[in-house]
């Protein structure tokens, strides 16, 4: 971990703040709203609510752990010697990445064989795309490790792109008229919020950073990615639940 200006330590820690309320604001309007979802789609509703729960849950921790690296005195900022532990920010991935494709899985209603089988693919997919993301992430350095193994972790992800694009086209279309646009935005939310990620990662190799502004990069970049990938796709979630369960025809 680098040295970092007052301004730069200020940025990331409100970053961290800004996720822990996000996170834990949109689980309470998640799991708080389920009275209003029909039996059928409450398990979607109440994976996307575990799903930021999880993400706040690891907020706090990144946020605990960002504290103990630095002393901040008279806006000088030194660091203690406790290293900063970017492993919470993966083992989150680790476990609410796969969950967010299990939610837009469930709230479209396929058959049980193609909901199990989109969900073990597509979730198989994204866990492998972070294991493979993690080595280069920890590697230390903006080198050759972290482009070969961030390298790798773009094949599953393109693998997911193709499949929300490819192999659920036909899905998607037979869904109501009502959600159907929803659907669709949330599948371009999916991919536009996961995209950031690996531009974040790899950004450094393009424009030449310092070591601080290349950990405010990383840091509030991937802050506003998690935000925009669980809480406001959430929300799209549940808008998907609410109308099908307003729906007769899909109550």
């Amino acid at each position: 971990m680098e040295a970092l200006s007052f301004g730069q330590y200020q940025l990331i820690y409100n970053a961290f703040s800004f996720g822990i309320a996000a996170m834990l604001a949109a689980t309470l309007f998640y799991w708080l709203g389920l009275s209003q979802i029909a039996p059928k789609y409450k398990l979607a509703v109440i994976i996307t609510g575990l799903v930021t729960f999880i993400a706040g849950y690891h907020y706090l921790r990144i946020f605990d752990s960002w504290e103990s690296a630095f002393t901040v005195m008279d806006g000088s900022v030194e660091l203690t010697g406790v290293a900063f532990n970017q492993a919470y920010r993966y083992v989150d991935w680790l476990l609410t990445v796969p969950l967010l494709l299990v939610e837009l899985i469930l709230v479209m209603s396929l058959t049980k064989s193609e909901t199990v089988r989109k969900s073990v693919t597509l979730g198989g997919a994204a866990a492998l795309m972070i294991l493979l993301g993690y080595p280069g992430e920890v590697s230390g350095g903006i080198d050759g490790t972290r482009f070969i193994w961030g390298a790798l972790s773009m094949i599953p992800f393109l693998y997911i792109v193709y499949s929300l694009f490819v192999g659920l086209s036909e899905s998607i279309n037979s869904q109501p008229g009502e959600v159907r646009g929803l659907i669709n935005l949330a599948r371009w939310v999916v991919v536009l919020s996961w995209s950031f990620y690996p531009l974040v990662y790899f950004l450094p190799f393009v424009i030449p950073m310092d070591g601080g502004t290349a950990t405010v990069v990383i840091e509030v970049g991937y802050t506003i990615a998690d935000v925009v990938a669980k809480a406001f796709f959430g929300v799209l979630i549940f808008m998907i639940a609410f109308r099908k369960s307003q729906s007769p025809a899909t109550a």
